[in-house]
C-alpha cells in the first residue's frame, strides 16, 4: 500500500514488545501461520531490496524472534511418527496428559514457514521437522490416494476416516504445491500432482463445481455438505493451471454469495440450505476471485469483489472494525474480528483491485501463505536440484496452456460479440445447485438468462481421472503387479516410457487442462511426468499388420544423443579431435533414427568406430547441388569417404537419404529439419528392404532448426577459407550440463510435442496424447 512508515513502526512495536517466554498452550499448526509466518514475512519485506520496502536500521530482529518461536515450537515433533503434537506450551513443551489426535492439515501444513525459517537461518532443523511431518502423512494415505481428517501422532492411525478439501485437510494440499513453487523441491509437486488426481476423482461432485466428503479407504460420499474454506480450492487450482476447473468452483460459491451476501460455515447442497449459519469473514472465497482475475482479466470478477466490498460494508462495518456474522439469514453480529480478516480477507480485496501492484502482477517465486503472509526465497537460500534428478526430469514440461475464455466444448452455438464468464453457456447452471432463485435476489442482468432468449446448458462431464488394465485386442487378463515382470514389459527411456509389452499393465490417466484430451500418468510401475511420454512397441496391441504395412523389426534405442559440432584449425593436425582447443564449438540435443548405427549405444559403450560419428569426431560438409541428399553423390576422388554429410529435410525418405551417402562412403547424415518439433526417422520393412543394404555402418541424427542455424553458419566460414576452418561432429560421452537445463543460453533444447510422430494411442475413444505408437 506504500505506507512505509507504518511498516516501519510496526516492525520496531513488534521488536520492542513481543517475546514467547509465556506459559500458554497455543495450536502448533495455528501459532506457526499466524505468528511465524507473519515474523517471516515481515523479515523478508523488511531485508530484500527487490521487494521495495527495505528498512535501513533494521537488523534482523524479525528472524531472531522467529527462531526463538520455532525452537519452542521444535518439541512437538519429537513422537514416534514424526507428527506433531495439536498442542504445545511455549515455556513447558508438551505437557504428559497432551492429547495425541491431530487433524491433517495442523500436521502437514507446516512446511512453508518451517522451511522458510531454516532457509534465512541456516538451521536445517525446522525444514527437516516438518519434511518428516509431511510425508508422514502422505506415506500413510489410502490404496486410493486420499489421507484421512485426523491422525493419532504416536500410532500413525487414521481416526475419522473420511475426507475432502474442506475442514481439517485443506491446506495439506495448498502447502504441496505452493511450497514446490517457493523452493523449487520437486517431491512437492509430484505430492501434488498425485494428490490432485486423487481428488478429482473421488472428491469432486458429478456436476464438477463443487467438493464432497468422501470416505478415504472406499471413495464413496460421507456427507453432502461444504464448507466455507473449500472455497479456497479454485485458487489453488489456478496456480496449478487447472483455470476451467477453477471457474466452476467459483461459480458455486459466487452464486453462494448471491444468496446470503456471505459464505455460511456449512451448507447442504441437497436441501440446499445453510446448516452452519455463521461467516467469520472468511476470505477464501475472496483469494480466488483474486486469482481469477489475475489469469482471466475477465472484469466479471471485478464485480464480485464490488458485490463483496459493498455487502461488507453495509452488513458487518462497525467503528472498531468488521464484526462476525453469527448468523447469515438473521444478520445477527458477533463482537469478534479473526485476525485473518486483515491478514487476507481484506488484503485479497485491496490486491484484486489494485492491478498495478507488484503482488498481483509477479511471475517470481513468491506465495501467499494459508494465512496470506508474504514468503519469497532468494537464489542463495535455493537449492540446486542434482545432476541424477535433473535428468531424470529432463522431459518435463511444467507450462500452464493459456486461458480460453470460451473452451469449444458446448453444443449451444457461441454468441458473437459477448465473451466471458457471464456468456459461458453453464454460468447460470451453477444457480440451481445452491438453491437460488431466478427472481428476488436475482439481478436483472441474470434475469436475460432464465428467459426463453437465454443459453443456460447443462454441462457436460468429462471424467478427470480414471486407470483401465491394457491388454492385446481386448483379451482378459490379469493385472500384472510382479516387478521382475513389469521390468520386461516397460522401462525408462529417453522422453519417458518404452512399453514392449501392454499385457496386463494398469495404466493410470488424467484430464488435460488445456481440453485436448487425457495424458497417461502413470503405467505399470513407472510414474510419467508432465511432458513426458509413453512410447508404445508392443506391435501385437492391435493384432498383425497386414504383410505390406509391416514395421521393420528393429530394437528400440534411445529418442536423443548428445551431438557436439565444433570447428578446428586444419593448418595444426594436434587439434584434430582436441576439446580443449577447438575454436568454437555447439552442444544440441539431437534426434536419433530407428535405423543405422545405435549412437547412443556407442556412446555407453564408450568406444569410438570407423565409419560412425565417433567420439573423437568426423568431418562434416555438405553438397550444395545434391542439398536434400536423395540423389546419388557424384564423388569421383572420394572427397566424402568417412564424412558426415549435412543435408535437408524432404523430397525422399529418411533412409534413401542415409543410403545414398553410405554409398559414397560417408560415415552419416546431419538432417536439418525445418522447425523445432523432434522427429526420429522410422522406417517400413519394405523400405528397409530396398535402401537398408550396407547402411549398418552410417548414422543419422535429425536438428532442430535453431541449431542448424549455428552449424550453417560454421559451414560457411568452412567453404569460405577451409584452411582455418574445419567442422567437426562427433557423439559425446556424457550428458553435459548445458542440456541440464544449468545454462540455457548457450543450448536451446528442442521442444518435444505431441505431434512428434502422428500417431497416439485412444483407450475407450478418448485421446492419449501423450503417448507415441513405434508400430
Amino acid at each position: 500500500m506504500g505506507n512505509q512508515q507504518e511498516f516501519s513502526d510496526a516492525v520496531e512495536n513488534v521488536i520492542n514488545w513481543v517475546q514467547f517466554d509465556v506459559d500458554t498452550k497455543p495450536q502448533v499448526f495455528e501459532v506457526t501461520i499466524r505468528v511465524l509466518g507473519g515474523l517471516l514475512s515481515g523479515h523478508i519485506l523488511a531485508s530484500e531490496e527487490r521487494l521495495g520496502h527495505k528498512l535501513d536500521w533494521y537488523q534482523g530482529q524479525l528472524l531472531a524472534l522467529a527462531k526463538d518461536l520455532g525452537e519452542r515450537l521444535l518439541p512437538a515433533f519429537n513422537t514416534d511418527t514424526g507428527l506433531p503434537y495439536a498442542r504445545i506450551n511455549l515455556r513447558h513443551g508438551v505437557l504428559a496428559n497432551e492429547s495425541t489426535e491431530t487433524c491433517v492439515a495442523g500436521a502437514g501444513s507446516l512446511i512453508l514457514e518451517f522451511g522458510t525459517l531454516s532457509r534465512l537461518t541456516g538451521d536445517d532443523r525446522f525444514e527437516k521437522a516438518a519434511y518428516k511431518a509431511f510425508f508422514g502423512l502422505w506415506n500413510r494415505r489410502s490404496d486410493i490416494g486420499l489421507v484421512g481428517n485426523n491422525i493419532d501422532v504416536h500410532t500413525g492411525k487414521w481416526g475419522t476416516e473420511t475426507t475432502g478439501i474442506g475442514a481439517g485437510v485443506d491446506s495439506f494440499y495448498e502447502y504441496a504445491l505452493k511450497w514446490y513453487v517457493l523452493s523449487g523441491e520437486v517431491e512437492f509437486l509430484d505430492v501434488w500432482n498425485e494428490a490432485y488426481g486423487y481428488i478429482m476423482s473421488y472428491a469432486r461432485a458429478v456436476h464438477g463445481y463443487s467438493y464432497r466428503i468422501v470416505s478415504m479407504t472406499k471413495g464413496f460420499v460421507a456427507s453432502v455438505n461444504v464448507d466455507s474454506l473449500s472455497a479456497f480450492w479454485g485458487g489453488l487450482q489456478v496456480l496449478a493451471g487447472d483455470v476451467q476447473n477453477a471457474i466452476k468452483s467459483h461459480l458455486f460459491y459466487w452464486n453462494l454469495w448471491r444468496k446470503y451476501h456471505a459464505i455460511p460455515e456449512l451448507f447442504d447442497t441437497s436441501s440446499h440450505v445453510a446448516v452452519v449459519k455463521g461467516y467469520p469473514l472468511r476470505p477464501e472465497f475472496i483469494e480466488t476471485t483474486f486469482f481469477l482475475y489475475q489469469v482471466t482479466k475477465d472484469p466479471f470478477y471485478l464485480d464480485v469483489g464490488a458485490q463483496v466490498l459493498h455487502d461488507l460494508q453495509e452488513r458487518i462495518r462497525t467503528p472498531c472494525g468488521l464484526a462476525t456474522i453469527s448468523d447469515v439469514i438473521e444478520n445477527t453480529l458477533d463482537d469478534r474480528m479473526e485476525s485473518f480478516v486483515l491478514s487476507e480477507t481484506l488484503k485479497y480485496l485491496y490486491l484484486l483491485f489494485d492491478e498495478f501492484n507488484p503482488l498481483a502482477s509477479t511471475d517470481s517465486n513468491i506465495v501467499f501463505t494459508t494465512e496470506g503472509h508474504i514468503l519469497t526465497l532468494n537464489n542463495t537460500h535455493l537449492r540446486p536440484m542434482s545432476k541424477t534428478r535433473r535428468l531424470s526430469r529432463k522431459y518435463e514440461n511444467l507450462t500452464c496452456p493459456i486461458y480460453d475464455g470460451y473452451p469449444d466444448r458446448s453444443a449451444i452455438k457461441k454468441p458473437s460479440l459477448r465473451h466471458g464468464i457471464r456468456n459461458r453457456p453453464d454460468y447460470d447452471y451453477a444457480r440451481t445447485l445452491v438453491g437460488l432463485p431466478t427472481s428476488g435476489d436475482a439481478s436483472t442482468d441474470d434475469l436475460e438468462w432464465s428467459t426463453p432468449y437465454g443459453t443456460c446448458e447443462v454441462p457436460s462431464y468429462d471424467t478427470f481421472s480414471y486407470d483401465v488394465l491394457l491388454s492385446r485386442q481386448g483379451q482378459k487378463v490379469e493385472e500384472d503387479q510382479d516387478i521382475s515382470s513389469l521390468s520386461k514389459k516397460l522401462k525408462p527411456w529417453k522422453g519417458g516410457v518404452l512399453v514392449n509389452e501392454v499385457m496386463g499393465l494398469r495404466v493410470q490417466m488424467r484430464n488435460r487442462f488445456d481440453g485436448k484430451g487425457y495424458d497417461i500418468t502413470k503405467i505399470g510401475h513407472l510414474n510419467v511426468r508432465q511432458g513426458e511420454k509413453v512410447f508404445f512397441n508392443d506391435s501385437l496391441l492391435f493384432g498383425e499388420r497386414p504383410a505390406d504395412k509391416q514395421k521393420a523389426n528393429l530394437a528400440p534405442r534411445a529418442k536423443t544423443v548428445p551431438i557436439k559440432f565444433f570447428t578446428v584449425s586444419p593448418e595444426d593436425p594436434s587439434m584434430m579431435g582436441d576439446d580443449s582447443r577447438v575454436t568454437s564449438e555447439f552442444i544440441v540435443e539431437a534426434n536419433t533414427a530407428e535405423f543405422g548405427v545405435d549412437l547412443d549405444q556407442l556412446r555407453e559403450d564408450q568406444v569410438g568406430a570407423a565409419g560412425t560419428f565417433g567420439l573423437t569426431g568426423s568431418h562434416l560438409v555438405r553438397v550444395p547441388d545434391n542439398a536434400n541428399g536423395c540423389q546419388p553423390y557424384h564423388d569421383p576422388n572420394g572427397l566424402l569417404h568417412n564424412t558426415v554429410v549435412f543435408i535437408e529435410r524432404g523430397e525422399c525418405l529418411f533412409i534413401e537419404k542415409l543410403s545414398n551417402a553410405r554409398k559414397s562412403g560417408a560415415a552419416g547424415v546431419v538432417v536439418w529439419h525445418d522447425s523445432e518439433e523432434a522427429v526420429n526417422p522410422v522406417v517400413e520393412a519394405g523400405d528397409l528392404a530396398v535402401f537398408g543394404a550396407g547402411i549398418e555402418g552410417a548414422a543419422m541424427v535429425v536438428i532442430p532448426a535453431s541449431a542448424a542455424a549455428f552449424v550453417v553458419g560454421r559451414l560457411i566460414l568452412q567453404e569460405q577459407d577451409p584452411r582455418k576452418h574445419k567442422v567437426m561432429v562427433k557423439v559425446e560421452k556424457e550428458w553435459p550440463e548445458q542440456l541440464l537445463g544449468q545454462d540455457p543460453q548457450l543450448v536451446q533444447a528442442p521442444t518435444k510435442t505431441e505431434k512428434a510422430s502422428g500417431k497416439i494411442l485412444y483407450i475407450n475413444g478418448n485421446a492419449m496424447i501423450n503417448t507415441e505408437l513405434l508400430f
